[in-house]
């Protein structure tokens, strides 16, 4: 049995799915379709089809086995979506999925290309690893027929529900309490002021976290250790060492880090600007050490890394490697 049409009285419609548009005139100020084909037929719309003069419409009886896009592209939203996601009612056969919370966008993409390996079924995100806000429209599900099978969903859903992981979610940003270590000789000496810490502290705020204290090292390998040391000790959740960042002999930064015996995930970044930024872990803190892009450019290796960061997740060379990828901001 496949689905067909049918006649019937406006007031035996609701719940049946309409098979045409149709049209509302009103002269001189609208023409166009009251209700589109696909439409479920609603209590409140029985006054508007009779406003028009339809009393009788056909509708379309679904077989068993059969769904309409509404439904089907609600089942694979929700299947797809997070505790921090919420789904919208559907909308012309599309499903929105939202941000609850202003976090970490978090996408399986393995899954997301599964899904679209299903014959005319649709989920559509944004990237992963990206902040969004709340209230901010991050996935969308539709099919591409207005009648889909339903075994073609239990397959998508299947595909959605392999990990107990979600496959679209929001990770909501820890505060925490950041330790900065400003190098340079030129700033100890006062010669010219510090830049970064204002830089720093703006961009914390964006995610909820604060700078609990800022120190000056100058150039001075065994301070900025010192210092470093000094912020964990403290309870710091992070710590950022500002500048010297380079090869120049003077530049005492990436040196100073790895002599802790921190673990050092990579020296150096794919992405321009901030090609050389330092992402280590000292006793388990993550400590990153800043090159001077931070300062003057608005978008940089610091301000990809950071949010997955202030969401509470660490940083692995595969995710630096990745950088390269659609990392040119600047040349």
């Amino acid at each position: 049995m496949k689905s067909s049409l049918k006649e019937v009285h406006v007031t035996d419609a609701v719940g049946m799915v309409l098979a045409h548009d149709l049209t509302q005139v009103l002269p001189g100020k609208f023409k166009g379709p009251l209700f589109c084909k696909g439409h479920v037929i609603q209590k409140e719309d029985i006054e508007g089809l009779l406003s028009i003069g339809k009393e009788h419409i056909y509708v379309m009886e679904l077989a068993p086995g059969e769904l309409h896009e509404n439904e089907a592209a609600n089942r694979i939203a929700r299947a797809a979506a997070g505790e921090r996601v919420t789904v919208t009612e559907p909308r012309e056969g599309k499903v929105n999925l939202v941000s609850n919370i202003h976090g970490l966008l978090e996408v399986d993409a393995s899954r997301v290309h599964a899904v679209n390996q299903v014959e005319q079924a649709v989920i559509s995100t944004l990237e992963s690893d990206r902040p969004v806000q709340e209230g901010e429209v991050v996935a969308a599900s539709r099919v591409i027929p207005l009648i889909y099978p339903e075994e073609r969903v239990q397959s998508v859903e299947k595909i959605l529900t392999t990990s107990e992981n979600p496959v679209v979610d929001v990770l909501p940003y820890q505060t925490l309490k950041v330790g900065v270590v400003i190098t340079g000789s030129e700033i100890i000496q006062g010669r010219i002021p510090d830049r970064f810490g204002p830089v720093i502290q703006e961009k914390l705020q964006k995610f909820g976290s604060t700078v609990m204290g800022q120190t000056l090292a100058g150039d001075d390998k065994e301070m900025i250790q010192a210092q470093i040391h000094s912020f964990i000790e403290r309870e710091a959740d992070m710590v950022l060492v500002t500048g010297g960042m380079s090869v120049d002999p003077d530049d005492r930064t990436p040196g100073a880090i790895q002599s802790l015996g921190a673990e050092i995930v990579s020296y150096g970044t794919p992405m321009l600007p901030g090609s050389m930024l330092m992402v280590a872990y000292y006793q388990g803190i993550p400590v990153l050490g800043l090159p001077g892009c931070v300062i003057h450019d608005s978008y940089t290796s610091f301000d990809k890394l950071l949010p997955r960061i202030l969401a509470g997740k660490k940083i692995y060379r595969e995710d630096i490697v990745h950088l390269g990828y659609g990392g040119l901001h600047s040349c």
